[in-house]
């Protein structure tokens, strides 16, 4: 009986290919195919790039679609595909690596995967964590998330706005993730809240193309952040 493929989800951090620990670069290396998740609407992947450096040419790439939507009949559909490639593969002996940016653990595309092969008897996981987008920023631009005895909130700017209010009016310090499409209702819960004058918004954190934005509230409400935007909030002194 043919032995069974190993399944990697590992984190490539915030964009530099440098911050990959020496553990994922290992698995990258004796990897038999790359996954590399995508969206319907975008072609290439980012945390295909930023791993690339560290990816024979020998290893065969294997785009995947995700969908991005809340439409979750299309979600699960697309989702039933991408499970039966996936064990198609690991059934062939193949070993997997799934790439993903940040860690692997932090709103990642790979919670899809993971939830659904965590608890196999037939198929081996593991997953290599990433340095988390926001913890890169705060190395980059030098400013500490969290200090004493201060609490940190990690957060998306798509959750319920209510919890969102509630979320921030509790909270020392804020990391805001997912900030691209709720721009205009961000800034003003951080003006609201006291946070304005002590936010940043750092977009494709360590890529040639990084943008850091210090006066948030300077910023146009109809201001479009990139896809990869991440804002570290901290209340006024």
């Amino acid at each position: 009986m043919m032995k069974k493929g190993k399944l990697y989800g590992i984190g490539v951090g915030p964009g530099d290919s440098k911050l990959l620990t020496v553990k994922a670069v290992e698995a990258i290396e004796h990897a038999d195919m790359i996954i590399t998740p995508k969206t319907e609407k975008k072609e290439g992947s980012v945390a295909f790039n930023i791993a690339k450096p560290y990816i024979p040419d020998t290893v065969e790439i294997f785009p995947m679609v995700f969908q991005m939507n809340t439409d979750m009949e299309a979600v699960n559909k697309q989702w039933e595909i991408n499970r039966k490639l996936i064990q198609e593969k690991l059934d062939e002996g193949k070993n997997l690596v799934f790439l993903t940016l940040g860690d692997p653990m932090l709103y990642s595309t790979y919670m899809y995967i993971f939830n659904e092969f965590k608890d196999s008897e037939e198929y081996e996981v593991e997953t290599i964590p990433g340095i988390p987008a926001f913890l890169g920023i705060a190395s980059y631009i030098g400013l500490p998330v969290t200090e004493w005895e201060e609490n940190v909130l990690i957060i998306p700017a798509t959750c319920d706005p209510k919890k969102f209010d509630q979320a921030l009016a509790a909270c020392d310090n804020a990391v805001i993730m997912k900030v691209y499409k709720s721009f205009a209702f961000v800034q003003e819960e951080l003006r609201k809240h006291h946070m304005l004058e002590r936010s940043v918004m750092v977009s494709r954190a360590g890529l040639p193309d990084e943008i850091v934005i210090r006066d948030i509230g300077g910023l146009p409400a109809d201001y479009k952040p990139n896809y990869l935007s991440t804002i570290i909030a901290k209340k006024d002194k």
